[in-house]
């Protein structure tokens, strides 16, 4: 058996209308004075002011910040970290999609610690512990509210950085299946979408632990029966509530284990064409399936088995690719990176991109700039 280590550091509340617990919850953590980071659209929503005025009720001195996009940057970063201290705050909340709750860990390491995002690249780089902080996911994609790690653009190259610490990881998520009941069809699709792609990809990691298993496994399950459901049903609150905790279990799988070549080839799209990164995503992740096939067939067919989908090992990778692209087909997202305008002259410099890209180390098939070429080609018509 794979040796181990594993240490749960957030405390996990789930149910519809657990967001009303967040004044109870923030004053047991010794909040005071707090800034609620939280994206443009859930400002529009409505769920920043609710989220305020729970802080505000249970005494917590409360700012907000809003300044950064679905791809946040170092620059981003260094905004609300601005506002922060003008503002005095001892603890963050991250309201919000990825970006939200990535954006919010980046505050907080500039906040503890000074300097720039690029300082933090990689693991165990502050030398103060973060402030605490509470997640709380308005998708269910990224499952960032179960990772220590946030996911930063670089200014200048608009390269992912990748940086870690025990102290990122949230102290509590709040996971309340009503928050995405206004979610527009388009982002339930895409972020969803990515969640499946978590537990794909976690599921056949070189770095994957029984642990990553237990998590990539239940949530695969969940995702195969729910996906579906709610994009058919957007109000149906049991499919939501499935996807929302399927999505923080494949974060979870993330954090035991790592990624592969589907997200390595997918962030060079979103740097240089702006693609949303579930989109990406779903373009991607069936063509590194079928690559994937000739080492990691068995560990796809009992992927398959887990949702009571029965193949043999030969045809799993073929079998799983399919639902794949039928999952996709029921988001509405696009096939082929034409549809999104990637230029064919510009493959090359993605792969060689995507071959520098940190999570393609973790791919259970060996893969470099020639395999990501491979990859990009068989994603293009």
């Amino acid at each position: 058996m794979t040796p181990f280590q594993h240490e749960s550091r957030t405390r996990l509340v789930f149910g519809p209308g657990a967001l009303g617990r967040l004044g109870e919850i923030a004053r047991e953590l010794g909040f005071e004075r707090t800034l609620v980071v939280s994206d443009a659209g859930v400002v529009a929503a409505g769920y920043t002011a609710r989220a305020c005025q729970a802080l505000e009720t249970a005494g917590i001195v409360v700012a907000s910040f809003s300044g950064f996009d679905h791809d946040p940057s170092s620059a981003m970063a260094d905004a609300g970290a601005a506002v922060a201290r003008a503002q005095g705050v001892d603890s963050l909340v991250g309201l919000g999609g990825g970006s939200s709750m990535d954006c919010a860990k980046a505050i907080g390491f500039l906040l503890a610690n000074g300097g720039r995002m690029p300082d933090y690249r990689g693991y165990a780089k502050p030398r103060q512990p973060l402030p605490p902080m509470i997640g709380i996911p308005t998708t269910a994609g990224t499952g960032s509210e179960a990772q220590s790690y946030a996911l930063i653009s670089d200014d200048v190259t608009h390269e992912k950085l990748a940086c870690g610490d025990k102290s990122a990881a949230f102290r509590v998520a709040i996971l309340d299946p009503e928050l995405l009941l206004s979610l527009p069809r388009a982002v339930t699709a895409a972020t969803g979408f990515d969640a499946i792609a978590h537990c794909v990809e976690t599921w056949v990691t070189s770095a994957r632990t029984p642990v990553s298993d237990l998590y990539a496994r239940e949530a695969f399950r969940l995702l195969d029966s729910h996906y579906e459901r709610v994009l058919a049903d957007p109000n149906d609150l049991e499919a939501r509530g499935a996807t929302l905790l399927a999505a923080h279990w494949a974060g979870a799988a993330i954090e035991a284990s790592m990624l592969g070549a589907t997200h390595a080839c997918a962030n060079p799209l979103t740097a240089h064409y702006g693609t949303t990164h579930g989109v990406a995503i779903a373009l991607l992740l069936p063509h590194v399936v079928r690559w994937n096939g000739a080492v990691a067939g068995a560990r796809y067919a009992e992927l398959l088995a887990a949702s009571g989908r029965h193949v043999a090992t030969a045809d799993a990778a073929s079998a799983l690719a399919a639902r794949l692209e039928a999952l996709a087909a029921a988001g509405d997202l696009p096939r082929g990176l034409r549809s999104i305008g990637v230029a064919e002259a510009d493959l090359g410099a993605l792969a060689a991109e995507a071959a520098e890209q940190w999570t393609g180390r973790f791919n259970p098939r060996p893969f470099d700039g020639q395999a990501a070429q491979e990859l990009y080609r068989a994603a293009y018509a």
